[in-house]
């Protein structure tokens, strides 16, 4: 099993083997992409699931610094926080494989700490909008989440 990222259609692609198993719409960074620390754009390149932040948790549970804060995202709450980059239901934490592009120094995605999680479902999927991190509807990233076992492959591509 692997994933590609398809920025420009704004497209995760789970693949088994070379058959497409799912797919499913995404937003990537509104700044593009790039690998740079503080861009807030999306890597690219190879990268690795090496961490999966969630299992069991309610849809909709709110994290901050990849710990659950015990809350359930609401519209409710969305108005007490309107300015929360909001990460919800499930994490996977990637890391990068190309030594230079995507690992270590300054481009380091993990130490960027880029992600593929859940956002709220009111967020538009097939735009470009995230902080450089992959967002997913809810129910998506709860069903990719049980798909795909650490260290799967994802390239992320333009």
């Amino acid at each position: 099993m692997h994933i590609t990222i398809d920025i420009q259609k704004q497209l995760l692609t789970v693949y088994d083997a070379d058959i497409i198993y799912r797919q499913y719409p995404i937003s990537s960074a509104a700044k593009g992409v790039g690998e740079q620390s503080g861009s807030e754009q999306t890597p690219r390149g190879l990268h690795i699931i090496r961490a999966k932040i969630g299992a069991n948790k309610p849809i909709n549970s709110v994290f901050k610094g990849r710990r659950p804060t015990g809350e359930i995202y609401s519209p409710e709450l969305a108005k007490q926080f309107p300015l929360r980059d909001w990460i919800l239901t499930r994490i996977l934490w990637l890391s990068g494989c190309e030594v230079g592009k995507n690992r270590l120094g300054n481009c380091d995605s993990m130490r960027r700490y880029i992600y593929i999680h859940g956002t709220p479902d009111t967020e538009p999927m097939g735009v470009p909008a995230s902080h450089g991190c992959i967002r997913m509807h809810n129910s998506d990233i709860a069903d990719l989440f049980t798909l795909t076992p650490l260290y799967t492959t994802v390239f992320i591509q333009e």
